[in-house]
């Protein structure tokens, strides 16, 4: 069994990483925690008699292994040191998701069973989850929705029983996990659980290590001018091969989802098009797996007068990075001056850093 140590040494003696005081210093705890999950039992078996759960002598859950709360600015490093616990911990039963994709699937299935009629949905969906899962990996906790957070702690408490050891990265402390949303009261007790079963550790590194990234060619233009779009009108010729483009239409739960254009898969869209439509993340999730390069025309300046947009903009890129689907775009100004103030803008800090690490030549599928 490799220790996450070795895995990041070897990355950086290979040229993969740049070594990294901030993240050397979170290895030893990360080295901790997966060396506890390969010695702990295995998971009991969920299943067991009427007779035994009566009685109170069904097998109960292995503790869980203490997790990670993983935060910090963008680009120091959270999500490529969780990806190595991903690696090195011996588990079969492990999974990494993006957070805001697992919290969509959660909620279906919240829907699902709720048509059953049972009173406490939340409890069989976890103990779902925890069957399929030892280990829990999620990328880019934010939490903006009141329907998530109105759950999220109900389910973490459950999984938690269940013996589940959770990793998740953040951008944010965990004090301000949806701050100022709506009954935030209600929400509070998940902030101390949180504090209670998670090592809650900044990454303090000084380095944004996305944008140091060597750029291949040219796919972010701007202003999103003429010129702009004669260049990605080239791109997309030389990407397409030429044969006429038709709309992408995509089902999603009963709705069709349009792409103004693809071939094979290839799309564009104008910024409005795909962010001016009441789409979520569902949708975005959707045209990701349907598309390996995606051209967008004119993204705006975002903010207050764009804020509904702007919010489904950085679920779309989201969507796309997790998924590794290519970008070309023209957009009114750089990626970290298109937000410039305004609620929103700390959130939109992620996004441009993911868009610049977007603009790298080896970016993509492989």
């Amino acid at each position: 069994m490799a220790s996450v140590s070795a895995l990041y040494e070897a990355r950086v003696a290979a040229g993969r990483l740049e070594p990294d005081a901030a993240q050397r210093g979170v290895l030893p705890m990360l080295d901790r925690m997966v060396r506890a999950l390969a010695a702990a039992p295995p998971a009991a078996p969920q299943k067991s008699g009427w007779l035994a759960r009566l009685r109170g002598t069904a097998p109960q859950p292995a503790p869980a292994v203490r997790g990670l709360y993983l935060w910090g600015g963008v680009g120091r490093g959270k999500s490529m040191l969780m990806d190595l616990v991903m690696e090195a911990a011996p588990l079969a039963a492990k999974r990494r998701v993006h957070f805001h994709e697992f919290m969509q699937e959660i909620q279906g299935a919240l829907e699902e069973v709720r048509k059953t009629g049972q009173q406490d949905a939340v409890r069989p969906v976890a103990k779902a989850v925890a069957q399929r899962a030892r280990l829990l990996c999620f990328d880019e906790m934010q939490i903006t929705d009141i329907a998530d957070a109105m759950i999220v702690g109900r389910l973490f408490q459950v999984l938690f029983e269940e013996g589940v050891t959770i990793v998740t990265t953040s951008n944010r402390v965990p004090e301000d996990l949806y701050k100022n949303g709506l009954n935030r009261q209600l929400f509070l007790p998940f902030i101390a659980l949180i504090r209670e079963r998670l090592e809650v550790v900044e990454l303090a590194s000084a380095t944004d290590h996305r944008q140091n990234r060597d750029q291949g060619g040219q796919v972010w233009f701007t202003p999103a001018d003429a010129a702009a779009r004669a260049h990605l009108d080239a791109l997309w010729l030389a990407e397409t091969g030429g044969p006429a483009a038709a709309p992408l239409v995509l089902e999603i739960k009963g709705r069709k989802v349009e792409i103004p254009q693809h071939v094979g898969r290839i799309g564009r869209a104008g910024f409005w098009d795909i962010c001016g439509k009441p789409l979520g993340p569902a949708d975005y999730l959707a045209m990701a797996e349907a598309l390996d390069l995606l051209f967008i025309d004119a993204i705006p300046r975002l903010g207050q007068s764009n804020y509904n947009e702007a919010k489904r903009f950085v679920t779309l890129i989201d969507a796309l990075y997790e998924a590794r689907v290519r970008l070309i775009a023209s957009a009114a100004d750089e990626p970290e001056r298109l937000y410039a103030e305004g609620e929103g803008a700390f959130e939109f800090e992620r996004t441009a850093s993911r868009l610049h690490e977007m603009r790298d030549a080896g970016w993509g599928r492989t």
